[in-house]
């Protein structure tokens, strides 16, 4: 074997991790602007802000399909009990987020009527999906009950006020994450209308991601414990300060990525708040890492595909932001 199999269960959650993170900032831009659609009536300025995400958004939801696969493969035990659980978000989840593809695709092509139902189906299935994710995440964090790998709640746990609350906290830090692409990938009105509620939605999101995280210590004290044990949560809070600084003075700056990149940073140090808070669960309150891994051979076998897949997926993506890169324009 390539590596000690001591080092496998950590190796494949890391894996699972950063194909979920990558998942939340990038599809998670497209779920924003989708729910940022609703705002907007001027037919140029909805016809910009689907061209911005149409040559991406496909690529991006690539990891969700990593992501999901992996698991199951990593962590059998934890897939059966984690869908098992959620079975009627993550199917609507799934199901909103066909419909969003198809108003996507088609809404360029449609006149009239229909394009008014594409635009509904861009919003709806934009919004239903976020807080679908939103009520997956909470539910995961707030605990999830199974009895020698096998679910043994009653499938409503993620319709609670932890979840729901979750949820709501997501689709405000997704409309941010649509404004400040909107801001980097427009001019005109809609890059200034899309300054004024980013800054305000920037306080949103920090207050709710605020209310959520120590929620999450009254429902587990563990993870306050967790916390204050790793000596890595002083200098992710300060780096997190940081980044809210530098959010609020970026849309002073020539460069107008920066808002984003500093809200896209912002994540991604919350997100590793919240690994150091549940390690070594993978569901909380009972499911280790290790208890959920699957037999050595078939995590080295999945590694081994992840080493590939993902550097081949990132090259993609990355490529994809280049060629349409620029202001999106009417007519452009």
């Amino acid at each position: 074997m390539w590596m000690p199999e001591a080092l496998l269960p950590d190796l494949a959650a890391a894996a699972i991790a950063f194909t979920i993170i990558t998942y939340v900032i990038l599809d998670g831009t497209d779920l924003g602007v989708g729910i940022l659609f609703a705002t907007h009536r001027d037919p140029d300025e909805k016809r910009i802000m689907v061209k911005s995400i149409l040559p991406i958004w496909d690529g991006n939801e690539t990891w969700l399909v990593l992501g999901g696969g992996g698991l199951l493969a990593l962590f059998p035990v934890a897939y059966s009990v984690l869908f098992s659980a959620l079975y009627i978000p993550v199917m609507t989840m799934l199901l909103a987020l066909i419909v969003r593809a198809v108003a996507l695709e088609y809404r360029q092509d449609a006149s009239g009527r229909m394009k008014r139902l594409l635009d509904i189906s861009l919003v709806g299935g934009s919004l239903i999906a976020t807080l679908c994710q939103g009520l997956i995440m909470g539910c995961v964090v707030q605990g999830i009950e199974q009895h020698d790998g096998r679910f043994s709640g009653t499938g409503w746990e993620w319709f609670g006020a932890f979840p729901l609350t979750c949820a709501v906290v997501l689709v405000i830090g997704y409309a941010l994450l649509g404004n400040c692409w909107l801001f980097w990938r427009t001019e005109g009105r809609l890059q200034s209308v899309a300054k004024r509620r980013a800054r305000r939605l920037g306080w949103l999101t920090l207050l709710g991601t605020a209310v959520v995280f120590v929620w999450s210590g009254l429902v587990n004290p563990a993870y306050r414990e967790h916390l204050f044990a790793s000596s890595l949560t002083l200098p992710l809070i300060l780096l997190q300060c940081g980044l809210v600084a530098g959010f609020h003075r970026a849309f002073s700056h020539r460069f107008a990525f920066l808002p984003l990149f500093a809200v896209l940073g912002g994540f991604g140090v919350a997100f590793a708040l919240a690994i150091i808070a549940l390690y070594p669960m993978i569901l909380p309150t009972s499911l280790t890492i290790r208890e959920a891994s699957a037999p050595p051979s078939s995590q080295a076998f999945m590694l081994s595909g992840f080493a590939v897949l993902v550097p081949v997926t990132l090259a993609y993506s990355t490529w994809g932001f280049w060629v349409f890169r620029g202001k999106v324009k009417k007519d452009g």
